[in-house]
């Protein structure tokens, strides 16, 4: 099995929400940070969210503060995303990645170990 497997994502209307939910296994179980990026096309992959594996510590990017949010389901090594008052500008894939450490380059996408599958996104207007 992947270390990390996606699911959620789909078509909604402006204003909808959505819930994308990111499973770890294997060597991602035990991973100290889980970030949520995204990617539309013809742009950079950008961090979105993130939470440490005690759901203590969590981050946002400023373009979805209050309306993302990051939780963590310990039991199922399960972490969550929900998306709520969608807009346009939310539409790209979306990917779960996990890094053993939390440093200064969390943002950046070569900070991570391992990846999720990518989940397709799209905010109809």
């Amino acid at each position: 099995q992947a270390p990390l497997v996606q699911s959620g994502g789909g078509l909604v209307q402006v204003g909808g929400s959505l819930r994308l939910s990111c499973v770890a296994s294997g060597g991602a179980v035990n991973s100290f940070f889980t970030a949520w990026f995204r990617q539309a096309p013809g742009l950079e992959r950008e961090i979105v969210a993130g939470i440490s594996k005690s759901g203590g510590t969590t981050f946002y990017g400023d373009h979805v503060k209050g309306r993302f949010t990051a939780s963590r389901d310990k039991a199922n090594n399960t972490v969550y995303r929900q998306m709520d008052n969608l807009k346009p500008e939310d539409t790209a894939d979306y990917y779960c990645a996990t890094s053993n450490t939390l440093g200064a380059s969390y943002s950046q996408a070569s900070h991570y170990d391992y990846w999720g599958q990518g989940t397709q996104v799209t905010v109809a207007s």
